[in-house]
């Protein structure tokens, strides 16, 4: 839509239009993808020091004192191959047997992002020696690179933080076994996130039975750390606000500048034509997006792909303002009740969020 071009019986808004998400297609050079291997935006300034744990939850307090004591061990060691680093501050005359990571468990909101990021911050290395990147990002990066390369890129590593660990498939499993034993036997050292505990990955997904060993061997490379909570993104906050008029949408769409404005249904189908690794540069430069007509989704690999889209706009901390349906009814009870439904639950959650983020937009 054109400044020159309003909708029947509408004059332009603004002399600059919005810009559509469904007119982008962008290219992201592997580099890029190696180089964007950070604690997103969001988690920029985040530090153990800034994470508040709940009174009423001690595992929040042990998680912070057990991470802290984790990245000071990282202080003398680098990858020199097994049997030759020092491993939390202590020197080894052989390759670890034990738990080679920190593997954070908990439900959605407690803040885990929030500590592995933390984590990543307080690793005594230059950032060219860590990477941070959620478990989908790490697939992406592998079939940018390929396997082998993707072993050299990450082998040189101090540290390498997954965030969001999920396996949604047969062949994730496998890969990702293979890439983080390679990366042990490196001498990189491992932090992740997820709502499942490592030795029930796969749960409710797949068929796990012929997939078992290497699920449990993922599990032997980290010790499990729980952390109890409630979502802290609704503790005390006011529901999320109910959708508005397509007219209200669209206004301000038209007075933010950097916003975007799409269409969701058309929204929806353009994702299938955008790798999911190219999701992020999708929204490089986006204040808000603007969103009307949003219905149910309609199918679970475009309720997938819309997964990976409500990650990145919450990274970046992009607010969403959307008429139509409101983002709680996005997903069929199907959905929510299947293999996926964590996924799903963790969009809600963000998008809720993000649409509270955009109240300020609406003129009143």
């Amino acid at each position: 839509m054109s400044s020159s071009t309003a909708r029947p019986g509408q004059s332009p808004i603004a002399e600059t239009s919005p810009q559509s998400l469904c007119a982008l297609e962008p290219r992201v050079p592997a580099d890029r993808l190696v180089a964007e291997m950070v604690p997103p935006p969001r988690f920029d300034s985040v530090r153990f020091d800034t994470y508040v744990p709940d009174p009423g939850q001690p595992s929040q307090s042990e998680a912070v004192e057990v991470l802290s004591s984790f990245a000071a061990g990282l202080g003398g060691a680098h990858a020199l191959g097994s049997g030759k680093r020092r491993w939390f501050g202590r020197k080894q005359a052989a390759a670890p047997t034990g738990p080679r990571g920190v593997y954070l468990d908990g439900g959605y909101g407690v803040g885990k992002t929030h500590l592995l990021a933390s984590l990543w911050h307080a690793a005594p290395a230059a950032p060219s020696l860590k990477a941070f990147g959620t478990f989908v990002e790490l697939t992406n990066l592998v079939g940018a690179l390929g396997f082998q390369q993707t072993v050299q890129t990450l082998s040189g590593h101090r540290l390498l933080c997954i965030d969001e660990f999920e396996l949604d498939d047969p062949g994730d499993t496998v890969l990702v076994s293979s890439l983080l034993s390679r990366l042990v036997e490196a001498g990189v050292a491992l932090a992740a996130t997820s709502n499942t505990l490592p030795g029930k990955l796969g749960e409710g997904r797949f068929a796990a039975a012929d997939f078992l060993r290497e699920i449990q061997g993922l599990s032997a490379h980290f010790r499990p750390l729980r952390i109890d909570g409630e979502d802290y993104r609704h503790r005390g906050l006011p529901e999320a606000p109910p959708p508005y008029s397509d007219d209200q949408v669209t206004r301000a769409a038209y007075t933010t500048p950097g916003a975007s404005l799409d269409d969701f249904p058309a929204l929806l189908g353009h994702l299938a034509r955008v790798h999911p690794s190219r999701y992020g540069a999708l929204t490089d430069g986006l204040t808000a997006v603007c969103l009307t007509d949003v219905r149910p989704v309609p199918d679970q690999s475009t309720a997938l792909r819309l997964v990976v889209l409500a990650d990145r706009l919450y990274d970046r901390e992009v607010p969403v303002l959307a008429s139509g349906l409101p983002f709680d009814r996005l997903f069929s009870d199907e959905m929510l009740n299947g293999g996926y439904r964590k996924k799903y639950f963790r969009a809600i959650s963000r998008l809720t969020a993000l649409a509270r983020d955009a109240k300020g937009l609406v003129a009143q």
